[in-house]
């Protein structure tokens, strides 16, 4: 009996499982992009293969670094932030890995806002300790005196708006501005905002880190990271570091957060109506010595906010009152119903978690002076819950454990 295939097909049955011959007809069009998973790019000749690096050639060479599918994301977050180009990373914590090892070697100096994302001051004193980079801390207000700070060997200079936890808004021009003038790269952690509410180019920041993870996806189901810069030259050598780190993303995750980016504004605008309904009434309640919201004037940075911003996330904390413990503190988030205990935020369910400050600012003092019975520090994220219910929620967890 023949191996061929029962059809009228012209090859056998094994080639026409790999390479079948389709007839498709074409002009299916719908508002999803088109999701390209595949290593192997297919090149028409030689000389397209050869081509690779030449801007006037073909764009494709590997899908490691980039496909169609995340291509269409990549211009559609440059758009967004005001930028030229994008790299996808795995996480948040890959862009600001990245950013790092593009632009610092054995003796650079970095200086860092002592309000950082947690594993970005990780990532730093591990440099520090494995590779010989000074990493140096200054106050996230420090403003037009960080000059005083700058070294010649300062290479890069980290900005975060608002600090993740303490929520201190950095007055950007006056730093940007000191960085310029000594020709020093500035790079911020532009998460909060999700480069919507603040635009870092108009600013003359050079990079902008992302993570994806947060309001681009929504869904509290995908990790990826980005940078995204407006300067050619900065692009190509962030593109380099990554090609030779190996540092990719699935197409099948650049579909998701895809999928989230056209009700990303829409979403946004809801976390920040219900949180500053939330914040208000916080500060209203005698177990809450302070609201960390920088929509709030009494927020270090408020005025900077407001100069700068043109929104607000979803994303505060709370100082309670001195009198509270930390077991008091503990047990009123674990008795929050509606308010989930974990990290990630950005999705739309609503999270606490409480956070020892003194622990973390070895730089400066916790609380600043002048703060009366701040204890301890309360991060909430507002989710798309209700916010009736959210206030019920914190009503009944404070009435019930701080007393």
């Amino acid at each position: 009996m023949s191996d061929r295939s029962q059809s009228d097909a012209s090859r056998y049955l094994q080639t026409l499982a790999v390479q079948p011959e389709l007839d498709i007809a074409p002009g299916f069009d719908s508002f999803s992009t088109p999701t390209y998973r595949g290593s192997t790019v297919v090149f028409r000749n030689l000389d397209e293969l050869r081509a690779y690096g030449d801007p006037t050639k073909t764009y494709w060479r590997y899908g490691l670094h980039a496909t169609p599918t995340s291509e269409a994301l990549c211009q559609q977050l440059a758009q967004i932030e005001g930028g030229r180009h994008t790299l996808l990373l795995p996480s948040g914590m890959g862009a600001i890995s990245l950013v790092y090892f593009a632009f610092l070697k054995s003796g650079d100096d970095v200086l860092v806002p002592d309000n950082v994302y947690g594993p970005n001051r990780d990532h730093g004193e591990w440099l520090a300790r494995e590779f010989g980079v000074s990493v140096r801390y200054y106050h996230p207000m420090a403003g037009a005196s960080i000059a005083s700070m700058i070294r010649p060997n300062t290479k890069l200079i980290w900005l975060e708006a608002p600090g993740s936890v303490t929520m201190e808004v950095p007055d950007t021009e006056a730093i940007v501005a000191a960085a310029k003038a000594r020709g020093v790269l500035t790079a911020i952690d532009n998460t909060w905002s999700a480069g919507v509410y603040f635009q870092p180019f108009a600013k003359g920041i050079d990079i902008s880190v992302q993570a994806l993870t947060k309001y681009q996806s929504g869904g509290s189901d995908v990790l990826m990271g980005a940078v995204i810069t407006a300067d050619e030259s900065l692009h190509n050598r962030l593109k380099r570091t990554r090609m030779v780190m190996g540092w990719g993303v699935s197409a099948d995750d650049c579909f998701l957060v895809l999928r989230g980016m056209a009700s990303m504004p829409v979403r946004l605008a809801a976390h920040d109506r219900s949180a500053r309904e939330i914040a208000e009434w916080l500060t209203k309640r005698p177990e809450v010595t302070r609201v960390l919201h920088p929509a709030l004037p009494d927020c270090p940075g408020h005025a900077e906010w407001r100069r700068d911003f043109t929104g607000a996330s979803g994303l505060f904390s709370i100082i309670l009152h001195s009198r509270f413990g930390r077991e008091q503190v503990d047990a009123f988030v674990e008795a929050l119903k509606l308010y989930a205990i974990g990290w990630s935020w950005g999705g739309a369910h609503s999270l606490a978690v409480p956070y020892h400050v003194d622990t973390m600012r070895p730089a400066g003092t916790w609380p600043p002076a002048g703060w009366e019975n701040a204890g301890e520090l309360v991060r909430l994220y507002i989710g798309l819950e209700d916010s009736r219910d959210l206030i019920a929620d914190l009503k009944q967890a404070m009435e019930q454990h701080l007393r």
